[in-house]
């Protein structure tokens, strides 16, 4: 047998590996949510296999919430993360993914949840505002100055980067907006 005869006894048809390759492609639209392993880190974007013909990316402005963070403190190659499919392709032929909203869909539904409930959240403030701080809780939460302590604090600075407990006092999905207490 010539080696040309075994690959085609081995594969089958062009038809049949065709199929084979299709197979192993997921199908997936914008806005939905995929789940993909991380290949490449660098500092402009991240590189996900979702098991698409090629890898997703995932612009550094669409993986946190945070602005100005290095995307090698975030996520590590081998790391399995969702995201969200924003453009199946653009013009370049690329999937855009976004980690960012992937977890934005999923923390409004539970902050709406623990607003229900009358839960805490706890957060870590990320930055201070006018008015007030911004705490990560999965989505970004406005503390206004006037609730941070009992007596008015003047320098609001050294909480960044600290723990904070808060209840949910306004939540409007529409405008994004979770105020907390």
């Amino acid at each position: 047998m010539t080696p040309s005869q075994i690959a085609v006894n081995d594969i089958g048809s062009a038809e049949d590996f065709l199929a084979a390759i299709e197979g192993t492609i997921k199908n997936f639209n914008d806005g939905d949510l995929v789940i993909g392993t991380v290949v490449q880190v660098d500092r402009e974007e991240v590189l996900l296999d979702i098991g698409y013909k090629t890898e997703g990316v995932i612009p550094s402005r669409e993986l946190s919430i945070r602005h100005d963070i290095n995307p090698a403190d975030l996520v590590s190659v081998g790391d399995k993360i969702e995201a969200l499919v924003l453009q199946k392709e653009d013009k370049e032929g690329r999937t855009i993914l976004s980690k960012k909203r992937a977890q934005y869909e999923r923390a409004w539904g539970e902050i709406e949840g623990k607003k229900e409930r009358d839960e805490v959240v706890v957060g870590t403030v990320i930055e201070v505002v006018k008015g007030g701080l911004i705490v990560d809780i999965g989505l970004r939460g406005f503390l206004p100055a006037s609730l941070v302590e009992m007596r008015r604090v003047r320098d609001l600075t050294p909480y960044i980067g600290k723990q904070v407990e808060a209840r949910i006092i306004e939540l409007d999905k529409n405008r994004n907006n979770v105020v907390l207490s």
